[in-house]
């Protein structure tokens, strides 16, 4: 990849704290300065709500998990992907953003749901109740994508994301919920793990790994989230 001195990108972050967002976040930041982006820090949603400084971003990478965003917030975040600002980001930082509002849902394409966790019986009461060994699956079309070129199935111990997603995302990477003696569902539930979608002149992109800093740090999760960032950039 070459540089491409002179775009800017803007780094939101912020919401629940389990996800670590800042230092999260910090793991990618010297990968886009060495791409040549000129990065912006943010701790809120606010800086969507001004489109005088919205209309030079080249890239939004958002790792604020639930939390909440003010209508002109929204509509700014939607006016600039339109326009071709592009959107990137991972786990709950991008799919479990703002809940209270289903504009946001409409824009990204997909919600987490669930993250099913260990048989009850060994739970105890910690993040890692959630933690399960599980597959990402990339099917062969995703070997001609610049985003997953290359890379095979890969297996990850952490959250495996079920998440509700419409028609319009194209679909990079699946994973598959088993069925097991203590849930519920009577068969096995494939969840997009990786997605992209156009909107307007922009891109999104999607990956739904990246609960902890070491599944950040997975050779394939990094590779595949810092493809994604320069796929969805202007």
């Amino acid at each position: 990849m070459t540089d491409d001195h002179g775009r800017k990108a803007l780094v939101v972050r912020g919401g629940w704290e389990g996800h670590a967002p800042v230092a999260a976040t910090e793991l990618f930041i010297p990968f886009l300065e060495k791409q040549g982006f000129e990065v912006h820090r943010a701790d809120s949603p606010a800086p969507y709500a001004d489109p005088g400084f919205m209309a030079d971003v080249d890239l939004i990478v958002q790792c604020y998990t639930m939390g909440t965003i003010e209508p002109a917030e929204l509509n700014g975040l939607r006016a600039a992907i339109e326009s071709g600002t592009g959107l990137a980001g991972w786990h709950g930082g991008i799919a479990d953003s703002f809940r209270n509002s289903s504009d946001y849902l409409h824009l990204i394409g997909g919600q987490f749901a669930c993250h099913p966790g260990k048989d009850p019986a060994e739970c105890e009461g910690s993040q890692a109740d959630n933690y399960v060994p599980y597959t990402v699956n990339l099917p062969p079309e995703a070997g001609d994508h610049p985003i997953t070129a290359g890379l095979a199935d890969f297996g990850l111990v952490t959250e495996q994301y079920w998440v509700l997603t419409d028609d319009y995302i194209d679909v990079l990477a699946t994973t598959t919920q088993k069925v097991r003696p203590w849930d519920p569902w009577h068969r096995e539930v494939t969840s997009p793990a990786i997605w992209t979608r156009r909107w307007g002149s922009g891109r999104i992109f999607v990956a739904t790994p990246g609960h902890s800093l070491d599944v950040l740090q997975d050779e394939n999760v990094r590779t595949i989230i810092e493809r994604g960032m320069l796929w969805a950039s202007r």
